[in-house]
């Protein structure tokens, strides 16, 4: 692992990065929903790409804190590069560094972490999302293959990818599969016209008898769904979390400047008591959420079995925080933040989807209800 001072030191580099090559650019990818490709290339130069891969396969080695960190400070400046991040490198890549066999790891990992190859998260579907137990799509064994037919969607960057971690049904259950995009009957076509994240090349993805070589399987038959997805989406809420706060911070760093520089009747318009009363409120909700996602990252970072609902908790929250003050800002804002011209109009939007990624917050809550049931239940009458 590397030490503390090199980590911040990291995190300060992904500070000035975002800062240079984000900001003055993250306005028009959304408007022409596209990230370019040579930026991409620039993310890999930089190993941002993937924070948490170890060093002998192109990556950072970050732990789980810093890792939280360097993604807020990405996720400020442009919710689609954090989702390239979250998806690449923690949904797909943690994946196979988990559940892959060193043959997996030595042939992807590499590529992944020069941006040779990018990688998406296949799960979703037109008819399942949070029920992502009903997939509909199959395989079939064949010999030394697996044939693969059906659709998914609401792939992020699934237009532009060269790795797809796949999930399909099967008579063994459940299964993934690593599936590259150059396989035949392997069709993509882009999602248009997105609420937000417009910048992440969404796609619907068919696989048409996809024959998939059985060292092509990531973990065991029947265990997709309950080891390989179950892990993936705790490695994206965590990443999720992270992004919330975020959008949170950006949207509290814009309303306080626009308050700042804003006259009304005479005076700043920070000056006024109930504008003082949304910030100040952005400011503790900022800072809870924070609180929130460092434990979660210390609690991951020792491995605590209570991470995972740590990392729910986290995500669940910071996630609806970012939709609270992002639309304070644009209320602080009035109508100037109802267009394009500040950024967070582009925030208001983008706070929306954390809460139905990785994990809806109705979801999230059944599951925190499901810990809370079990962890805080005490026999016997108590007055």
């Amino acid at each position: 692992m590397v030490e503390k001072d090199s980590q911040e030191h990291i995190v300060e580099q992904a500070r000035a990065f975002a800062e240079k090559e984000i900001r003055p650019h993250a306005a028009g990818w959304d408007e022409k929903e596209a990230m370019p490709e040579n930026f991409i290339v620039k993310l890999a130069e930089k190993k941002f790409l993937t924070p948490s891969f170890p060093d002998k396969y192109g990556g950072l080695e970050l732990d789980p804190l810093y890792q939280g960190r360097l993604i807020e400070q990405i996720g400020k400046e442009c919710c689609s590069t954090r989702v390239l991040i979250t998806v690449h490198g923690s949904l797909v890549g943690e994946s196979i560094l988990r559940w892959g066999t060193e043959d997996q790891r030595e042939r992807w990992l590499g590529e992944m972490s020069s941006g040779k190859k990018i990688g998406a998260f296949a799960l979703s579907e037109p008819g399942a999302g949070s029920d992502a137990r009903s997939i509909q799509m199959s395989y079939k064994r064949k010999g030394r293959q697996f044939i693969l037919n059906g659709k998914k969607k609401w792939i992020s960057f699934g237009e532009i990818a060269d790795l797809y971690l796949t999930l399909a049904s099967g008579e063994q259950g459940i299964t993934a599969f690593l599936v590259e995009r150059d396989y035949d009957g392997v069709k993509t076509k882009p999602i248009r016209g997105l609420l937000a994240s417009r910048a992440s090349h969404m796609a619907e993805v068919e696989f048409r008898s996809v024959a998939v070589p059985e060292e092509n399987m990531l973990g065991q038959l029947g265990t997709g769904f309950s080891y390989v997805a179950a892990s993936a989406l705790d490695h994206g809420r965590y990443c999720v979390a992270w992004g919330g706060l975020a959008v949170a911070q950006e949207a509290l760093e814009a309303m306080v400047r626009f308050a700042r520089e804003r006259s009304q009747f005479g005076q700043k318009i920070h000056r006024f008591q109930l504008i003082r009363g949304i910030i100040g409120d952005a400011v503790a909700k900022t800072q809870a959420a924070r609180a929130l996602c460092e434990r979660a990252g210390e609690m991951r970072k020792i491995k605590d079995p209570e991470a995972i609902i740590e990392t729910a908790a986290a995500k669940y929250f910071a996630s609806k925080v970012a939709g609270e003050v992002a639309a304070d800002a644009v209320q602080i804002h009035g109508a100037a933040g109802c267009t394009g011209r500040f950024p967070v109009e582009r925030l208001y939007r983008e706070a929306k989807v954390l809460e139905i990624v990785e994990g809806t917050s109705q979801i999230l809550q059944e599951l925190m209800a499901n810990y809370g049931l079990r962890r805080y239940f005490r026999h016997g009458n108590r007055k």
